[in-house]
């Protein structure tokens, strides 16, 4: 096993969702970008792009970390040794017979894979929570028009919550989609129906991306806050 660098914790199994996905491999990580060494990718055999030697400490050490949660998760899964690239879509590529996904908030990052035959799509987000005036401010951005009438009859303490929630879900709705699909998709392309303290949440689509993924067809996902950060997850069975 590749030691960790000095900026990233012990990668830590716990499943922090309210319901277990059965035959997958789930890492996550804490990290500090400044305690990021120059040699830290090169030690840690994870070559990093060009777009990632350009960019700040910050961006450098979530790729990193991103991608050691990625690697183990598929050696724990499949006995794969791989770091997965960045495609032309931005998105990991992933081997042919793997579902999976990153993602990375301030100071935290994880992955999830699966295989395909159980799992056709993965798509997880972690998000910072939104304060009450930013998420009122981006309401209209992220919620359709009904998402906004039901938001409307919330308590107002709930909002932040729900806003970043709903960003959260779309994020991960994409996803768990666009590599089934292969068809870019937007806000106001989904809605979340409902969702409940315990972490449960129904989404429907509002467009057509496919004969099966058409208008109309819904989906559950899941989410967990933890501190100030929130993690949601929606996952596509075979």
């Amino acid at each position: 096993m590749t030691p960790l660098p000095a900026c990233c914790t012990p990668l830590n199994a716990h499943w922090p969702l309210p319901e277990p996905l059965p035959g997958t491999v789930f890492l996550s990580t804490r990290f500090d970008p400044a305690l990021l060494n120059a040699g830290d990718f090169q030690r840690s055999a994870v070559p990093p792009p060009a777009s990632i030697q350009r960019s700040v400490a910050k961006r450098q050490a979530e790729f990193l970390a991103g991608r050691l949660c990625a690697r183990t998760a598929l050696q724990q899964l499949d006995r794969l040794d791989c770091v997965p690239a960045i495609g032309e879509d931005r998105a990991p590529v992933w081997p042919g017979h793997i579902s999976g996904s990153i993602t990375h908030s301030t100071g935290h990052a994880a992955a999830i894979v699966g295989y395909k035959a159980q799992w056709r799509g993965l798509g997880m987000d972690l998000e910072n929570l939104l304060s009450l005036e930013r998420a009122e401010r981006l309401a209209g951005e992220i919620l359709t028009a009904d998402e906004l009438q039901r938001m409307a009859d919330l308590p107002r303490e709930q909002i932040a919550l729900l806003v970043t929630l709903t960003f959260s879900l779309k994020e991960s709705l994409f996803k768990a989609l666009y590599p089934i699909v292969q068809k870019r998709f937007y806000f106001e392309h989904a809605e979340v129906l409902e969702w409940s303290d315990a972490g449960h949440v129904r989404l429907r689509l509002l467009t057509d991306l496919s004969a099966e993924w058409c208008h109309g067809k819904t989906l559950e996902g899941q989410y967990a806050v933890d501190g100030d950060q929130l993690l949601s997850l929606v996952a596509i069975s075979a």
